[in-house]
Parts: C-alpha cells; sequence; structure tokens
C-alpha cells in the first residue's frame, strides 16, 4: 500500500506565494534604465521573450519542482503486510565493573598479558552477538551505574558500546548495588521469568547508595535472575601489585556475590583465567528460553528517491533553457584561431 510517511508537509504547499504576498519587493539600489523597445533588445541578442506566455504557463515548472520537493521530504513509501517477528529469547542486561582495578594485567589472552578488561571485552563480545533472539542491554559501573545501551535486539552495536569502554569512564570506585537497582529498574517492564542480569566484576562494594544485598532482594521480589561473575587471577597467582604494594586479587568479595546469586535463583561463577570464563559463557548459553508475546512489524520500501531525483532534473532543464540562448550565442559566435588570422 503507498502512504507519505508525513504527509502534514503538504500544508506547506502555498509557503512560497504567501511569502510573495507578505514580503516586500527587494530593491537593487541602482538606477534602472526603462525602454519601450526593449523585447526587441532580446531578439537581437537571440534570447526568446516568454512574456506573451500566460501566466500559468510561466510558472507551472517552478509550481511542479516544489511540489515534488514537497513529495519527497513528505517520505512515500510501499508499506507490506504485517509480518510476525518471533520474540523467543529473554531479557538480558550484562552489567560490566570498569572501576580501576579492571586495569590490571593479570589475565593472558592468545598468548599475551591482558588487563581484566580486555578479556571481558573479547570473550563477552562474542557471548553478546550469539544471544540470538535475546534482548539484550549493557550497564557500565563505577562509582556510579550508567545505562550504555537499552535492550535492544541489535547485538552488534553493544557490543562495539562494550568494545568502547574505558577504565574510569564511570569512576573509580565499585558501585555494585547501584548497578543491580539499575538493571531492575530496566528489567520490572519485562515478561516475569525473562529478566536475567549477568554482573561482572572483580572488587567488592565500595560506592553507590544501595547495599549489594539490598538491591539483590529488591531484583528477586522483580523476578530478576542474577549470574554474578568474579573475575582476576587467585591472590597468589597475580603477580602485579596495585597501589601500597596491595594484591588487587583480594578485594573480590565473594561471599556477597555468592548470596545475591542465592536470593535471585541465579548462580555465581569464578572466571581466574581465559578457560574458565568460556566455560561460564557456555554455562549461560544454556539458559532455558522463554517464550514471549510475538510481534508485528510492516515492511517498508522508501520511494522519496524517485521525486527528489525528478526535481533534480527538472531544476537541470530550467537552467540549461535559461542559459541556452547565451551558449548558443557563443558558439555561434566562435571561430578557430587559424580561421581568425586568415581573415
Amino acid at each position: 500500500m503507498f502512504e507519505f510517511a508525513w504527509p502534514w508537509v503538504f500544508l506547506l504547499a502555498p509557503l512560497p506565494w504567501l511569502l510573495r504576498l507578505l514580503l516586500p519587493q527587494a530593491a537593487s539600489g541602482e538606477a534602472a534604465l526603462r525602454v519601450s523597445f526593449l523585447n526587441e533588445l532580446e531578439g537581437l541578442a537571440g534570447r526568446r521573450a516568454r512574456a506573451h506566455l500566460p501566466a500559468w504557463r510561466q510558472q507551472a515548472p517552478f509550481i511542479l519542482l516544489w511540489l515534488l520537493l514537497l513529495g519527497a521530504t513528505a517520505r512515500p513509501e510501499w508499506v507490506g503486510e504485517p509480518l510476525p517477528i518471533p520474540a523467543t529469547g529473554r531479557d538480558l542486561l550484562l552489567a560490566v565493573d570498569v572501576s580501576g582495578s579492571m586495569d590490571y594485567v593479570d589475565m593472558h589472552w592468545e598468548g599475551a598479558d591482558v588487563s581484566r578488561l580486555s578479556l571481558v571485552k573479547h570473550l563477552l563480545g562474542d557471548f553478546i552477538e550469539g544471544r540470538q533472539g535475546d534482548r539484550v542491554g549493557l550497564i557500565l559501573f563505577g562509582s556510579q551505574a550508567y545505562l550504555q545501551a537499552p535492550l535492544t535486539f541489535d547485538r552488534r552495536t553493544v557490543r562495539t558500546w562494550l568494545d568502547e569502554a574505558q577504565i574510569g569512564i564511570a569512576g573509580k570506585n565499585t558501585a555494585i548495588g547501584d548497578a543491580i537497582g539499575l538493571a531492575v529498574k530496566r528489567l520490572r517492564q519485562r515478561p516475569a521469568k525473562s529478566r536475567v542480569l549477568v554482573l561482572v566484576t572483580d572488587g567488592a562494594n565500595n560506592g553507590g547508595e544501595i547495599e549489594p544485598l539490598t538491591a539483590a532482594r529488591l531484583a528477586a521480589e522483580e523476578g530478576v535472575t542474577i549470574y554474578p561473575i568474579g573475575i582476576g587471577a587467585d591472590p597468589e597467582q597475580s603477580v602485579v601489585l596495585g597501589m601500597f604494594g596491595l594484591n588487587p586479587s583480594l578485594d573480590l568479595d565473594e561471599p556477597t556475590l555468592q548470596a545475591i546469586a542465592e536470593q535471585t535463583g541465579g548462580a555465581y561463577f569464578r572466571a581466574r583465567d581465559r578457560d574458565e570464563l568460556q566455560s561460564i559463557e557456555a554455562t549461560l548459553d544454556r539458559l532455558e528460553p522463554v517464550e514471549q508475546t510475538p510481534t508485528q512489524a510492516r515492511p517498508a520500501l522508501a520511494l522519496y528517491c524517485w521525486p527528489l531525483a525528478a526535481a533534480l532534473l527538472l531544476s537541470l532543464i530550467l537552467v540549461a533553457r535559461e542559459f541556452w540562448p547565451h551558449w548558443q550565442q557563443q558558439l555561434l559566435g566562435w571561430r578557430p584561431q587559424w580561421l581568425q588570422r586568415r581573415s
């Protein structure tokens, strides 16, 4: 079915005539020479006078040009029949810790030492793109929690936002409770059995306004299942020391993360290296999908390019018609240089 996305644009059709009536005529500021034999001068110059044409015929090309531009602006499109879009996945939010400790280099990727956040980007990026049928969102948290990407089927964009995450972008501390609270706020309006939060952190809660266990209790009441992932090498395996010689791996608060998982019906995972993190992804991939209400969409084919192309072609024709007598005179008066010398 043919329709215009913005049909109200055609209300602007009388705008040029209104402006002509309301605005004063522009004064050139120069003296004008008025002659009674203007038509003869135009004939001598090789230009065709069109003053004898009716006014509507003179304005017809410009009226058509204006209507074509309005038609392109109104976004004409061919809309097909509604098609069902199956939605059989979960609403999954991924909350990633970007505090200062995630910058410690105690993980390994393809034979090189990398930071904890770099390993999360590599492995969880593939995890995100593999969630076919799921709505996926991204929360970044440090001293505060921010929704970086809302729940969407566009998994590639969510992965791009994860790849562009920087250490300290949300502060240097770790607000685990605020991250859970923000996730609950975003998931509470989704189907009750499809609300999933994957929480990735390497430390203990030392920022924010909500205690992690309080936020976990709220999540349990709203039916949000939380899967915390504690990342970082074991204290005895970590060779990187933080400020004042402290081992960053000692900061991980595993008892709190385990309690969060138990309250919400999830499971706690410990990722000490690449292999363990990959096995965690495989475990999360085995979560059973929950049937959701299917949605419908109507495919639309944009047609604005056709009136826009017609307007461009008509503009070129009008310009060529205006300058053709001048070009014709130059062509008739042009002679080769050798012929001018001979004459």
